[in-house]
């Protein structure tokens, strides 16, 4: 009937940030400039911990995983972003769209499940240190981030089967600068209830698990801290944690900021400022929040540049 009635929309106009043509240039350049640092900086570290034995304990495997999904992110969204600044049509087709989609939720729905696992890691290290080598095993640590990548790719699968009993024949643009799912139901000419229901359904448990494991983890943490006799001891602990919780509270501060809130459909637009801190600016940041704050990783770049020299 849908067919009958309406034209129906296979691409979509992707509106980015502006329709200035004198702020495109300059845009086009910081952004490009991000997506170049972030590369750069999530890559390195990657290469960093792979090469380097003396990283390859749970921590840093951790890490390198987290460096990677921030890679992916800005992979997954920043080249098509930069191609619309001078694209005159700023097309994208149903399929990439969904294919975009599918991509970023994957490494997202990871990224709170990697979160969540470094927190414990965090836990057990300094909580139970005598016991870390058997809570904390490569093989424990390899589960969890297999089974990161597992969920975030079921999850992803869930919705954007969905997706495909949604029908587009009303308005084909999207107020955003990537394909979201939530700019895709306020599009859709079909009652988007049953995805937002199983969005809902699906999305809450995992964020309800994912940041309980966080909190708790960082009480116990926080407890064991504060029972510490030597000031030294405290200023080390949290030290170690210091990174993990400015990245948890970047990542999850965002991520609430557009998928929590009472008017869930309402215009994409006012998602924009949490959008580029959640999927540009915070896969720009971590690399630099745990290797500067970090000693063991920058003692071996100073190693190898002093190899180099």
């Amino acid at each position: 009937m849908l067919e009958g009635n309406h034209t129906m929309k296979h691409e979509f106009i992707l509106t980015g940030f502006t329709n200035h043509p004198e702020m495109k240039g300059l845009l086009f350049a910081v952004f490009f400039f991000i997506y170049l640092i972030t590369m750069i900086g999530n890559m390195g570290l990657v290469i960093l911990i792979c090469t380097e034995r003396s990283l390859h304990t749970p921590m840093y495997i951790f890490l390198g995983n987290l460096a990677f999904i921030d890679s992916c992110c800005a992979y997954a969204i920043t080249p098509k972003m930069l191609e619309n600044f001078f694209s005159e049509d700023r097309i994208i087709s149903l399929y990439e769209c969904m294919a975009q989609f599918y991509f970023l939720s994957t490494v997202e729905t990871a990224d709170c499940f990697l979160l969540s696992a470094m927190a414990y890691d965090r836990y057990v290290a300094i909580c139970n240190p005598l016991q870390y080598h058997t809570m904390m095993s490569k093989k424990l640590c390899l589960q969890m981030i297999t089974g990161a990548f597992i969920v975030g790719n079921l999850h992803s699968m869930v919705h954007v089967g969905l997706l495909f009993r949604l029908a587009f024949c009303g308005s084909n643009q999207i107020n955003h600068f990537y394909c979201d799912i939530l700019p895709l139901y306020r599009l859709s000419c079909v009652d988007p209830y049953v995805n937002e229901l199983v969005l809902l359904v699906f999305s809450a448990p995992i964020q309800v698990f994912t940041i309980g494991c966080v909190l708790i983890s960082y009480l116990f943490i926080v407890y064991t801290i504060f029972q510490m006799k030597s000031k030294e001891g405290r200023i080390k602990a949290f030290s170690t944690c210091a990174s993990h919780f400015l990245s948890v509270s970047l990542f999850y501060g965002s991520l609430f900021f557009i998928y929590i809130k009472p008017n869930l459909l309402e215009e994409g637009d006012k998602d924009m400022p949490a959008a580029i801190l959640f999927t540009i600016v915070v896969p720009l940041l971590n690399p630099f929040i745990y290797s500067l704050r970090n000693k063991e990783v920058k003692n071996v770049l100073q190693k190898i540049l002093q190899k180099n020299k």
